[in-house]
């Protein structure tokens, strides 16, 4: 498994000597090159980073996201108060359209970890339709953003999507949060739980990681959670089969959507039932997140 399984002894010394600089994962995520076989199948090399103190793991989606991120890394490390980090960031090995960037974009909420990058739209579905949040990282954006459509044009729900650029930097914030309360008695907010403070629904989690990537923030995050994420050997497949396989793609992210609304009971457990047999999430060959650029 390619990223920080056969380099990370290296970047501790680099780390230990006060390295700085910039780590690019060309060959990230579990996904990305499933035709390799599991050798390629990187999902836990955040998890490893997050166990380097020296190291800043950014997962980002799209070219205006890691310009900011590049941006703030050279603040950090050759600016007027200069550290010693290193900036990991993961880009994939898939081709993705790239947007302009948006207009007002929160450039903050990319530095920090987190920004909202679509609103959910009621048109059409009344402004009572149960809301959800979505979150993504990386080559997940494109499959949450999926899930909003399907959401709501096929079950009238209005799901928020989240571009979430490092749950590792989440995570460790608000651990920082935690001890600086505990040391002062201030009621400081986690920066997650501040941006999600007041956003209504269920809030779903996805990336082409461990699941254990996201539930960093579980704790931390106001109301239901639920972890989508790609665990295990993976599925050496298509890409797109192998997110059907892993639960990880557009439709499945909807059903996980409608199950967690189901608890809450905002929806008929027979809805996502009913999704479920509609998207034929039993189906790998049924998948389609990602199929663009070839196999591997």
């Amino acid at each position: 498994m390619f990223g920080f399984q056969r380099t990370a002894d290296f970047i501790w010394a680099a780390a230990d000597q006060l390295a700085r600089g910039f780590l690019i994962g060309a060959t990230a995520g579990k996904t990305t090159l499933t035709g390799e076989g599991t050798q390629h199948m990187d999902g836990h090399s955040p998890l490893l980073a997050l166990s380097n103190p020296a190291v800043k793991h950014y997962d980002p989606a799209y070219a205006y996201e890691m310009a900011h991120i590049m941006s703030y890394g050279l603040e950090r490390m050759y600016g007027d108060n200069p550290e010693n980090v290193i900036f990991y960031l993961t880009v994939y090995n898939e081709p993705k359209a790239q947007p302009a960037e948006p207009e007002n974009v929160d450039v903050e909420g990319i530095r920090k970890g987190m920004y909202l990058l679509q609103e959910g739209s009621s048109e059409g579905v009344g402004a009572n339709a149960p809301r959800a949040q979505l979150l993504a990282s990386g080559v997940g954006v494109p499959w949450v953003l999926e899930a909003q459509e399907l959401l709501r044009t096929d079950f009238g729900i209005v799901a928020d999507v989240w571009s979430v650029t490092s749950w590792n930097e989440l995570g460790r914030d608000a651990i920082a949060t935690e001890k600086a309360n505990y040391d002062d008695g201030g009621d400081r907010v986690p920066f997650v739980t501040a941006k999600l403070t007041g956003r209504p629904g269920v809030v779903v989690a996805v990336s082409d990681y461990a699941t254990e990537v996201q539930n960093q923030i579980a704790n931390y995050v106001p109301g239901s959670f639920r972890a989508l994420g790609a665990d295990g050997f993976g599925f050496s497949d298509t890409r797109a089969a192998a997110r059907r396989f892993l639960k990880i793609d557009g439709p499945s992210i909807a059903v996980a959507v409608l199950r967690e609304l189901a608890e809450v009971g905002d929806v008929p457990r027979e809805l996502a039932n009913e999704a479920y047999a509609k998207y034929q999430i039993d189906n790998v060959t049924a998948g389609s997140s990602g199929s663009v650029g070839g196999d591997a």
